[in-house]
């Protein structure tokens, strides 16, 4: 999104704030089998995501780490700790917003407002071409928004599985809605993560959330 003059715009909780957010090259998504962690020919540092599934650049990983940042201020203004940003296909952060859900309505989260943003917005060939970045995969609903509104990749940091396995083991309860994986919300969907990366303070700010002292997490 480009502001008057020239100069780049991001949209954060449907406000546009100016200034130039920092640019990278457009995603690379490069199959773990045939590439090592290494400097590939576009200059993207490739690194290995433990699960061997997947590779993230380093751009992803900037921006799930913006995404990260959007969740703990989440958390430090007293709402649930996910973040999430949209990115164009020429690399251009649009939009960029974080869970709002403490006031009562439970369906602000940072992927569904992407989607109703770029669906207000963008044309279809561009959302085609974007990348939503998040703390955390997609719930069902977000899932489906994006999917409907016809948005490209997404790359999260902390997978649903994961989460799943943290609040079991903390003992907290599971919510009102299935926890599904993006695919099998929305088969369709191009999807990359987790980030071993970030695992540990994702997990420790979820810890926060619900009080809990976990020794394995990173503050």
């Amino acid at each position: 999104m480009v502001a008057g003059g020239g100069e780049q715009a991001t949209v954060r909780g449907g406000e546009t704030v100016a200034g130039s957010p920092p640019r990278g090259r457009p995603h690379r998504t490069v199959p773990s089998e045939t590439v090592p962690s290494e400097t590939v020919p576009s200059g993207d540092v490739v690194l290995r995501c433990e699960t061997g599934r997947v590779t993230l650049s380093d751009t992803d990983l900037r921006h799930l780490r913006s995404c990260v940042d959007l969740a703990r201020e989440a958390l430090d203004d007293g709402d649930e700790p996910f973040g999430s940003i949209l990115v164009s296909g020429a690399g251009e952060v649009l939009y960029a917003d974080r869970n709002r859900v403490k006031d009562g309505d439970q369906t602000r989260h940072p992927e569904f407002d992407i989607a109703r943003w770029a669906g207000e917005h963008l044309p279809m060939d561009q959302r085609a071409a974007c990348t939503v970045y998040t703390s955390g995969e997609h719930c069902p609903m977000c899932s489906a928004a994006h999917a409907w509104v016809g948005l490209g990749r997404i790359v999260y940091a902390a997978s649903t599985e994961q989460l799943v396995g943290w609040l079991t083991e903390w003992g907290v309860a599971p919510g009102p809605v299935r926890p599904l994986a993006v695919q099998e919300v929305a088969p369709g969907l191009t999807f990359d993560g987790p980030a071993a990366e970030l695992e540990a303070e994702v997990r420790a700010l979820h810890a926060r959330l619900h009080g809990v002292v976990d020794p394995g997490a990173v503050s």
